[in-house]
């Protein structure tokens, strides 16, 4: 039997701290190890930085989230040190500025190059758009969602044949319901400051806090729900503020002056994600801009929960309106109270059913081992080319 070649890929991402991109990093340095190859990753670090040890990663703490020219030329050099000195065989970048100085090293060391396209960036000038062509110049470019992709190839001119779509995945044993001990969700319930004798439905926002997540739609919409009948459920905002205090500051405010204060819950990290959801009644992301592929939506489906979102980008592919939730018009708080009100009137059997609908999709479609084994079939199609 043929050994099984192995490999070194260098990840490049600007911390190790929250989200999907960070996520997504840590999933390909597990699959890298288990294939018996060799996952760096050079980061500013974070929170996950144990997470992605445990995986079998290797960690290089490396300042890489610079736009100045002339740091992000430094970086350069300090990672085709990295690359040579590790005997990297990929570069792998996944952000704009330390994209740029992962490029130059690649190129220096003519290794290849990859980049996985997580977002649709704004690009309201010539320079901005030149900045972010650096994630359009990979060997070859992975975009999150069928979205992305499409806008990949619009905005920068990418031939179909460089251009790869490989969706986020979901641990699906992680984001099991049947994996949740309901001691899980109590704690849960309790840091989210709800007594136990508290019946109110949860509607679940859990996206870290920033506008265009849509956190101020959602108060806007219960108060329109809370005006037609009081109490008829609590909301709850989690998500990293990432130093944003004042965007907190003023979602409190907004609670206030719509009268909903007692009705909406801002509780900051979400650390046992699968217990908030399993928490919740109904799970909305109320996006006001596009999202590029929208994990959270997608792991709320995994749990059998249904979702409520708004109708644009990733979050349009992922939920099948109707079926697995409802899909409502960005920005409309009005539009969004309805979809909400429709699932929290559903009975118990239906909303089970429209759960478990979504869980089955994500089962087929979303999975960490289906994105763990395309990213790694680019690394090899590359290698295989080179040699």
């Amino acid at each position: 039997m043929q050994a099984k070649a192995t490999y070194t890929v260098l990840q490049v991402t600007p911390a190790l701290d929250a989200g999907g991109v960070e996520r997504t990093t840590i999933e390909v340095a597990e699959a890298l190890t288990r294939h018996g190859s060799r996952a760096l990753v050079a980061s500013r670090g974070g929170r996950l930085e144990g997470e992605l040890v445990a995986a079998g990663g290797q960690f290089f703490p490396m300042a890489l989230e610079t736009k100045n020219p002339l740091e992000i030329y430094a970086n350069a050099a300090k990672l085709a040190t990295l690359a040579r000195e590790q005997r990297v065989d990929i570069i792998h970048a996944r952000s704009r500025a330390p994209a740029w100085s992962a490029l130059w090293a690649a190129r220096r060391l003519k290794l290849p190059f990859v980049t996985t396209y997580h977002g649709v960036y704004n690009a309201n000038s010539a320079p901005k758009r030149w900045y972010n062509s650096v994630m359009a110049r990979g060997d070859v470019v992975i975009a999150n969602s069928d979205f992305t992709r499409a806008h990949v190839m619009r905005e920068h001119k990418v031939s179909a044949d460089r251009i790869v779509s490989i969706p986020r995945g979901v641990d699906l044993a992680r984001f099991d319901p049947a994996a949740i001990d309901p001691s899980r969700v109590a704690t849960m319930r309790q840091l989210w400051g709800l007594a136990p004798f508290d019946t109110r439905p949860v509607v679940l926002l859990p996206a870290r806090l920033t506008h265009w997540k849509g956190q101020t739609v959602l108060i806007e919409a219960a108060a329109i729900l809370e005006k037609e009948r009081s109490g008829s459920a609590v909301y709850v905002l989690a998500g990293d503020s990432q130093g944003r205090q004042q965007y907190v500051a003023d979602l409190h405010e907004l609670a206030r002056k719509r009268g909903v204060e007692h009705a909406v819950k801002i509780v900051g990290h979400l650390v046992d994600m699968p217990a908030a959801l399993a928490a919740a009644t109904v799970a909305v992301f109320p996006s006001t801009d596009a999202e590029a592929f929208g994990r959270a939506a997608v792991e709320a489906q995994a749990m059998g929960v249904p979702v409520v979102a708004s109708n644009m980008g990733g979050l349009a592919e992922t939920i099948v309106d109707g079926d697995s939730g409802f899909l409502t018009p960005p920005g409309d708080a009005r539009r969004l109270a309805f979809a909400v009100d429709r699932v929290l009137a559903l009975s118990p059997e239906q909303r089970k059913n429209m759960g478990e609908r979504g869980a089955a999709r994500v089962r087929a479609r979303y999975s960490v081992g289906a994105l763990q084994t395309a990213t790694l079939q680019v690394y090899e199609r590359l290698l295989k080319g080179r040699r």
